[in-house]
């Protein structure tokens, strides 16, 4: 992880509202995060890949379905990181 990617992508209010919307519902699939943004698809994809590369999401698949959720220890590091201030 690198603080200058990970910034830049929570930086983007609609990447901050994906984070908000799966923490809210613990995991979801693309399509029903989606469904809530009323994004397209090649919309939700590119923001789903930036937090993907700066692993604030965990990407996990079931059958036909890849399903995202928060991974808390890196949002538990970058409070530790913050809090030094």
């Amino acid at each position: 992880m690198t603080l200058g990617k990970t910034f830049k992508a929570l930086s983007d209010p609609q990447r901050r509202e994906i984070l908000e919307l799966i923490k809210k519902n613990y995991r979801m699939s693309a399509g029903e995060i989606a469904d809530h943004l009323g994004v397209t698809p090649q919309s939700l994809s590119y923001h789903l890949k930036l937090l993907k590369e700066c692993d604030l999401l965990i990407e996990s698949k079931e059958k036909n379905f890849v399903f995202y959720e928060l991974n808390a220890s890196l949002f538990d590091e970058l409070i530790l990181w913050l809090k030094q201030f």
